[in-house]
């Protein structure tokens, strides 16, 4: 039996999800979180074998859940679960220690056969997603370039950027303007713009 640990935001998606795997007489589904920090303690708690787990979770983003889950739980495997098929969230999802990536759309069969493939030692990647994966390149932006695209993308001044990171202004001018360049954006917003859509946020 495959012990799987659900964990997705929004209560009608995640409870259909248990509805279908409880279908299948070899899968179990043993825990549900709302949030990635919830996710993080279930799995902890439970062990299972699989956690299918949405991207864009509140408190704690699906990919930092996931990685902490596999560092704490080497023998658990991460299927991340998303409407958003960005390029950027496949690589960042399997830097984190991901063995699946399938998008939401997904026919059925498709998530009950990876979850079983995953729980076999095996990868899962919607292949669509990895074609785009391969034509959109590497992220070209480093974590400090990225945590101040995050705050900026809220329309925060240099100036309240520099105070939430606790970097001197002239640091967040060179970290906005060399992710400007690397993304080909306009602007401070537009580049944030731009790094969201390829999943590199």
């Amino acid at each position: 039996m495959i012990s799987v640990l659900l964990v997705e935001d929004q209560h009608l998606v995640r409870g259909a999800l248990a509805a279908l795997l409880s279908l299948e007489p070899d899968i179990t589904v043993v825990a549900e979180a709302s949030d990635g920090q919830t996710g993080v303690r279930a799995a902890l708690e439970h062990r299972p074998d699989v956690v299918l787990m949405d991207i864009e979770l509140p408190v704690l983003d699906g990919i930092e859940a996931a990685r902490r889950i596999r560092e704490a739980l080497p023998a658990t495997k991460v299927i991340m679960l998303t409407t958003f098929g960005r390029p950027g969230y496949l690589r960042r999802a399997m830097d984190a220690g991901a063995s699946g990536f399938v998008l939401k759309d997904s026919r059925p069969g498709r998530l009950t056969d990876s979850v079983r493939k995953v729980a076999d030692g095996r990868t899962v990647v919607d292949p669509d997603l990895a074609v785009a994966s391969l034509e959109s390149g590497a992220d070209p932006l480093n974590e400090r370039e990225r945590d101040v695209l995050r705050v900026a993308a809220t329309g925060a001044t240099v100036a309240d950027i520099a105070k939430e990171l606790t970097l001197s202004s002239g640091t967040v001018r060179n970290y906005l303007s060399s992710a400007i360049s690397k993304t080909r954006a306009r602007n401070r917003v537009d580049a944030a713009l731009i790094a969201r859509d390829k999943g590199w946020l």
